[in-house]
């Protein structure tokens, strides 16, 4: 059976990034399991379940998922997940990943293996692109340098955080996901112009924000041939 690892945020995940992807590899009949870094639930971003924010049906739906879905609600451990069992590792964005996920030895080892496995894919999207300025293959180099990748650029996260870089909720925003991914080597284009925006390199696959968590879903069955 195919099969894919969802590594999701306990400091806040985007509802819409991770449920829309879930949901789609689950009806092409995809095995899915979830990790956190350290087993426990992941955290849903509350904006992103906002219906002011979202939209009233996209909130509820975000909500009833996060609630009620087994695979979400019995993680495992990042430490314990090995990318080499499935064939494709996602990556759901939020502001949250910035601090766990992008900063997690282990998510970092998970999305390594993925990229530079036979068979297996990565995909990443918005916020949790930050993991590749911090990321690095096997012979200690950026997995990101000279590679193609879109993500969440820093045109929107300035009309997000003030100019001490706090954010709404008071808490300071540790790094621009652009910036760092850029100083890390990677060939950015966030497609402003494009109500979408999906990234492939070979076996890393990126995407911009919420708006593209369903193209991405669907190109990454496109590239697993699914």
């Amino acid at each position: 059976m195919t099969s894919a690892l969802f590594i999701v945020s306990e400091e806040g995940y985007w509802g819409e990034e991770c449920i829309e992807p879930l949901e789609t590899l689950s009806d092409a009949d995809f095995e899915i399991t979830v990790a956190t870094p350290s087993g426990d639930p992941p955290v849903l971003d509350e904006t992103s379940a906002d219906p002011d924010e979202v939209g009233e049906e996209t909130a509820e739906h975000v909500r009833e998922v996060h609630e009620n879905d087994e695979r979400l609600n019995d993680p495992i451990p990042t430490a314990r997940a090995d990318a080499n069992d499935y064939n494709a590792v996602v990556f759901p964005g939020g502001h949250g990943t910035e601090w766990d996920i992008n900063q997690d030895h282990d998510a970092r080892r998970l999305l390594r293996d993925a990229v530079e496995g036979d068979s297996g894919k990565a995909l990443v999207v918005c916020h949790a692109v930050g993991i590749l300025a911090f990321a690095r293959d096997s012979q200690g180099a950026f997995i990101v340098n000279g590679r193609d990748v879109t993500g969440f650029p820093n045109e929107w996260e300035e009309g997000i955080v003030d100019d001490d870089d706090l954010m709404p909720t008071g808490r300071k925003l540790p790094y621009w996901v652009e910036d760092e991914v850029i100083a890390a080597g990677g060939n950015w284009d966030a497609e402003l112009e494009a109500d979408t925006s999906v990234t492939v390199d070979g076996d890393l696959l990126t995407a911009r924000g919420p708006e593209s968590s369903s193209a991405a879903a669907e190109t990454l069955l496109e590239e697993l041939n699914v």
